[in-house]
Protein backbone atom coordinates (compact mmCIF):
# COMPACT_ATOMS: atom_id res chain seq x y z
CA UNK A 1 0.00 0.00 0.00
CA UNK A 2 1.48 3.38 -1.40
CA UNK A 3 1.87 6.21 1.67
CA UNK A 4 -0.97 8.40 -0.16
CA UNK A 5 -3.27 5.81 -0.07
CA UNK A 6 -2.57 5.02 3.43
CA UNK A 7 -2.91 8.98 4.12
CA UNK A 8 -6.51 8.84 2.17
CA UNK A 9 -7.50 5.80 4.26
CA UNK A 10 -6.65 7.35 7.46
CA UNK A 11 -9.01 10.10 7.43
CA UNK A 12 -12.18 7.62 7.37
CA UNK A 13 -12.70 6.65 10.59
CA UNK A 14 -14.80 3.65 9.92
CA UNK A 15 -14.06 -0.03 10.79
CA UNK A 16 -13.12 -1.51 7.48
CA UNK A 17 -10.73 1.60 6.31
CA UNK A 18 -9.10 1.00 9.73
CA UNK A 19 -8.75 -2.60 9.13
CA UNK A 20 -7.22 -2.02 5.81
CA UNK A 21 -4.30 0.33 7.34
CA UNK A 22 -3.65 -3.21 9.35
CA UNK A 23 -3.11 -4.76 5.99
CA UNK A 24 -3.12 -8.60 7.13
CA UNK A 25 -2.80 -8.61 10.75
CA UNK A 26 -6.08 -10.71 12.03
CA UNK A 27 -4.22 -12.48 14.95
CA UNK A 28 -1.88 -11.94 17.53
CA UNK A 29 1.76 -12.35 15.40
CA UNK A 30 3.71 -14.98 16.74
CA UNK A 31 6.44 -12.80 18.37
CA UNK A 32 3.82 -10.83 20.51
CA UNK A 33 5.50 -7.86 17.87
CA UNK A 34 2.89 -4.93 16.32
CA UNK A 35 4.95 -2.46 14.52
CA UNK A 36 2.39 -0.26 12.89
CA UNK A 37 4.83 2.81 12.58
CA UNK A 38 4.27 5.24 9.23
CA UNK A 39 0.52 4.25 8.64
CA UNK A 40 -0.82 7.38 8.96
CA UNK A 41 -3.22 6.83 11.52
CA UNK A 42 -4.91 8.86 13.47
CA UNK A 43 -6.52 6.48 15.34
CA UNK A 44 -5.20 3.36 16.95
CA UNK A 45 -7.21 0.34 15.35
CA UNK A 46 -9.32 -0.88 18.53
CA UNK A 47 -8.89 -4.70 16.94
CA UNK A 48 -5.33 -4.31 17.93
CA UNK A 49 -6.14 -3.97 22.15
CA UNK A 50 -8.19 -7.62 21.86
CA UNK A 51 -4.09 -9.17 21.37
CA UNK A 52 -4.02 -9.54 25.04
CA UNK A 53 -0.52 -11.35 24.95
CA UNK A 54 0.90 -8.42 23.06
CA UNK A 55 4.92 -7.09 23.77
CA UNK A 56 5.78 -4.87 21.74
CA UNK A 57 3.72 -2.11 20.12
CA UNK A 58 5.11 0.42 17.81
CA UNK A 59 3.09 2.94 16.65
CA UNK A 60 6.03 5.79 16.05
CA UNK A 61 5.52 8.44 12.84
CA UNK A 62 1.55 8.07 12.79
CA UNK A 63 -0.60 11.32 13.47
CA UNK A 64 -2.04 10.25 17.14
CA UNK A 65 -3.23 12.38 19.86
CA UNK A 66 -5.04 9.90 21.53
CA UNK A 67 -5.29 6.08 22.66
CA UNK A 68 -8.30 4.77 23.04
CA UNK A 69 -9.44 3.29 26.76
CA UNK A 70 -9.21 -0.34 25.50
CA UNK A 71 -5.33 -0.05 25.81
CA UNK A 72 -5.21 -1.10 29.08
CA UNK A 73 -6.28 -4.28 28.23
CA UNK A 74 -2.70 -5.03 26.90
CA UNK A 75 -1.09 -5.88 30.33
CA UNK A 76 1.59 -8.18 28.94
CA UNK A 77 3.11 -4.62 27.24
CA UNK A 78 6.88 -3.94 27.79
CA UNK A 79 7.46 -1.39 24.84
CA UNK A 80 5.26 1.21 23.57
CA UNK A 81 7.05 3.74 21.14
CA UNK A 82 4.72 6.78 20.58
CA UNK A 83 7.29 8.84 19.33
CA UNK A 84 6.75 10.69 16.06
CA UNK A 85 3.39 11.90 16.82
CA UNK A 86 1.25 14.70 17.57
CA UNK A 87 0.39 13.99 21.15
CA UNK A 88 -0.01 17.41 23.55
CA UNK A 89 -0.59 15.27 26.42
CA UNK A 90 0.24 11.59 27.38
CA UNK A 91 -2.99 9.48 27.52
CA UNK A 92 -3.80 8.18 30.90
CA UNK A 93 -4.28 4.87 30.10
CA UNK A 94 -0.34 4.62 29.03
CA UNK A 95 -0.17 5.06 32.81
CA UNK A 96 -2.24 1.50 33.15
CA UNK A 97 0.38 -0.73 31.23
CA UNK A 98 2.71 -1.49 34.11
CA UNK A 99 4.99 -4.46 32.78
CA UNK A 100 6.42 -1.47 30.62
CA UNK A 101 9.88 -1.49 30.40
CA UNK A 102 10.82 1.07 27.64
CA UNK A 103 8.72 4.02 26.47
CA UNK A 104 9.60 5.82 23.69
CA UNK A 105 7.84 9.39 23.80
CA UNK A 106 10.33 11.51 21.84
CA UNK A 107 9.51 14.17 18.90
CA UNK A 108 5.68 14.64 20.36
CA UNK A 109 4.73 18.31 21.74
CA UNK A 110 4.41 17.51 25.46
CA UNK A 111 4.96 20.27 28.02
CA UNK A 112 4.50 17.59 31.00
CA UNK A 113 3.82 14.57 32.48
CA UNK A 114 0.88 13.35 34.43
CA UNK A 115 1.48 12.26 38.20
CA UNK A 116 -0.14 8.68 37.19
CA UNK A 117 3.69 7.82 35.05
CA UNK A 118 5.06 6.74 38.59
CA UNK A 119 2.69 4.24 38.21
CA UNK A 120 4.95 2.53 35.56
CA UNK A 121 7.41 0.98 38.33
CA UNK A 122 9.01 -1.35 35.51
CA UNK A 123 10.33 1.68 33.81
CA UNK A 124 14.01 0.92 32.82
CA UNK A 125 14.15 3.28 29.57
CA UNK A 126 12.22 6.94 29.05
CA UNK A 127 12.69 8.90 25.37
CA UNK A 128 11.25 11.83 26.26
CA UNK A 129 13.57 13.97 23.96
CA UNK A 130 12.31 16.75 21.59
CA UNK A 131 9.05 17.79 23.67
CA UNK A 132 8.38 21.13 24.62
CA UNK A 133 9.62 20.70 28.07
CA UNK A 134 10.61 23.51 30.21
CA UNK A 135 11.43 21.29 33.39
CA UNK A 136 12.09 18.59 34.04
CA UNK A 137 8.42 16.42 35.57
CA UNK A 138 9.31 15.53 39.24
CA UNK A 139 7.21 12.58 38.69
CA UNK A 140 10.13 11.10 36.49
CA UNK A 141 12.44 11.09 39.41
CA UNK A 142 9.42 8.05 41.46
CA UNK A 143 10.65 5.58 38.50
CA UNK A 144 12.92 3.71 40.75
CA UNK A 145 14.32 1.59 38.25
CA UNK A 146 14.85 3.86 35.52
CA UNK A 147 18.44 3.28 33.91
CA UNK A 148 18.34 5.85 30.41
CA UNK A 149 16.71 8.88 30.63
CA UNK A 150 16.92 10.81 27.28
CA UNK A 151 15.52 14.14 27.48
CA UNK A 152 17.53 16.40 25.27
CA UNK A 153 16.21 18.74 22.67
CA UNK A 154 13.86 20.40 25.14
CA UNK A 155 13.73 23.78 26.71
CA UNK A 156 15.47 21.97 30.21
CA UNK A 157 17.37 25.03 32.35
CA UNK A 158 18.07 23.17 35.74
CA UNK A 159 16.89 19.33 37.10
CA UNK A 160 15.12 18.70 40.51
CA UNK A 161 17.29 17.56 42.98
CA UNK A 162 15.13 14.70 43.31
CA UNK A 163 16.33 12.64 40.63
CA UNK A 164 19.51 11.56 42.66
CA UNK A 165 17.14 9.24 44.37
CA UNK A 166 17.33 7.79 40.81
CA UNK A 167 20.00 5.21 42.19
CA UNK A 168 19.83 2.85 38.81
CA UNK A 169 20.13 5.84 36.65
CA UNK A 170 22.94 4.93 34.46
CA UNK A 171 22.57 7.29 31.04
CA UNK A 172 21.11 10.50 31.02
CA UNK A 173 21.15 12.47 27.84
CA UNK A 174 20.65 15.94 27.94
CA UNK A 175 22.05 17.97 24.79
CA UNK A 176 20.20 20.55 23.01
CA UNK A 177 18.60 22.30 25.88
CA UNK A 178 18.97 25.34 27.84
CA UNK A 179 21.62 24.29 30.74
CA UNK A 180 23.27 27.55 31.58
CA UNK A 181 25.24 25.91 34.33
CA UNK A 182 26.41 22.16 35.09
CA UNK A 183 23.32 20.64 36.81
CA UNK A 184 24.66 20.33 40.41
CA UNK A 185 22.55 16.75 40.81
CA UNK A 186 24.31 15.00 38.86
CA UNK A 187 27.21 15.50 41.01
CA UNK A 188 25.61 13.65 43.56
CA UNK A 189 25.17 10.77 41.53
CA UNK A 190 28.15 8.84 41.71
CA UNK A 191 26.40 5.91 40.02
CA UNK A 192 26.17 7.22 36.23
CA UNK A 193 28.06 6.01 33.45
CA UNK A 194 26.88 8.31 30.66
CA UNK A 195 26.14 11.96 31.17
CA UNK A 196 25.72 14.11 27.83
CA UNK A 197 25.51 17.46 27.80
CA UNK A 198 26.05 18.51 24.38
CA UNK A 199 24.81 21.69 23.10
CA UNK A 200 23.71 23.57 25.82
CA UNK A 201 24.97 27.27 27.23
CA UNK A 202 27.75 25.65 29.87
CA UNK A 203 30.39 28.09 30.71
CA UNK A 204 32.19 26.91 33.13
CA UNK A 205 32.36 22.82 34.49
CA UNK A 206 32.63 21.48 37.79
CA UNK A 207 35.16 18.80 37.78
CA UNK A 208 33.74 14.79 37.47
CA UNK A 209 36.54 13.20 38.84
CA UNK A 210 34.66 11.73 42.15
CA UNK A 211 32.57 10.10 40.06
CA UNK A 212 33.47 6.68 40.07
CA UNK A 213 30.93 5.16 37.86
CA UNK A 214 31.46 7.82 35.14
CA UNK A 215 32.74 6.11 31.78
CA UNK A 216 31.89 8.83 28.75
CA UNK A 217 30.84 12.49 29.22
CA UNK A 218 29.86 14.39 26.24
CA UNK A 219 30.20 18.13 26.44
CA UNK A 220 30.81 19.43 22.98
CA UNK A 221 28.98 22.80 21.48
CA UNK A 222 28.76 24.52 25.14
CA UNK A 223 30.82 28.14 25.34
CA UNK A 224 32.66 26.65 28.46
CA UNK A 225 36.33 27.90 29.51
CA UNK A 226 37.56 24.78 30.38
CA UNK A 227 37.12 21.08 30.11
CA UNK A 228 35.18 18.98 33.06
CA UNK A 229 38.23 16.93 34.91
CA UNK A 230 37.50 13.65 35.02
CA UNK A 231 39.57 10.02 36.47
CA UNK A 232 41.68 8.04 34.55
CA UNK A 233 40.24 6.26 31.93
CA UNK A 234 36.80 8.14 31.67
CA UNK A 235 36.30 9.47 27.59
CA UNK A 236 35.61 12.25 27.30
CA UNK A 237 34.20 14.60 23.96
CA UNK A 238 34.55 18.18 23.50
CA UNK A 239 37.15 21.17 23.86
CA UNK A 240 40.13 20.44 25.06
CA UNK A 241 39.17 16.92 25.79
CA UNK A 242 42.89 15.50 25.18
CA UNK A 243 44.37 18.01 27.41
CA UNK A 244 44.10 15.87 30.71
CA UNK A 245 46.78 15.83 33.24
CA UNK A 246 46.87 11.34 33.35
CA UNK A 247 48.69 9.63 30.72
CA UNK A 248 46.41 8.45 28.08
CA UNK A 249 46.83 5.99 25.04
CA UNK A 250 45.82 7.35 21.72
CA UNK A 251 44.43 4.05 20.31
CA UNK A 252 41.42 5.72 19.23
CA UNK A 253 39.79 3.13 21.01
CA UNK A 254 36.05 3.91 22.21
CA UNK A 255 34.66 2.68 25.61
CA UNK A 256 31.91 0.24 24.19
CA UNK A 257 29.05 1.62 26.63
CA UNK A 258 26.36 -1.53 27.05
CA UNK A 259 23.41 0.38 28.40
CA UNK A 260 20.78 2.33 26.01
CA UNK A 261 23.08 4.91 23.95
CA UNK A 262 21.26 6.82 21.76
CA UNK A 263 20.16 3.96 19.40
CA UNK A 264 19.27 5.72 15.99
CA UNK A 265 17.45 2.78 15.05
CA UNK A 266 13.90 2.62 13.13
CA UNK A 267 11.41 2.19 15.37
CA UNK A 268 11.30 -2.18 14.73
CA UNK A 269 14.81 -2.73 15.97
CA UNK A 270 14.22 -0.40 19.46
CA UNK A 271 16.11 -2.03 22.06
CA UNK A 272 14.48 -4.69 23.95
CA UNK A 273 14.48 -4.91 27.90
CA UNK A 274 17.03 -6.10 29.72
Amino acid sequence: MGNSLKAIVAFVPSNKCQKYLLEDLEEMPVDKMVDLSGRQMRRLPVHICSFRELVKLYLSDNNLNHLPPELEQLQNLQILALDFNNFKALPPVVCTLKQLCILYLGNNKLCSLPLELRLLQNLKTLWIESNCLQYLPEVVCELSLLKTLHAGSNALRTLPPQLQCLQELRTIWLSGNLLSEFPPVLLDMPFLEVIDVDRNSIRFFPSLAHLPGLKLVIYDHNPCRNAPKVAKGVRRVGRWSEETPEPRKRSGAVIEITLDEKPLLPPAAKTDPE
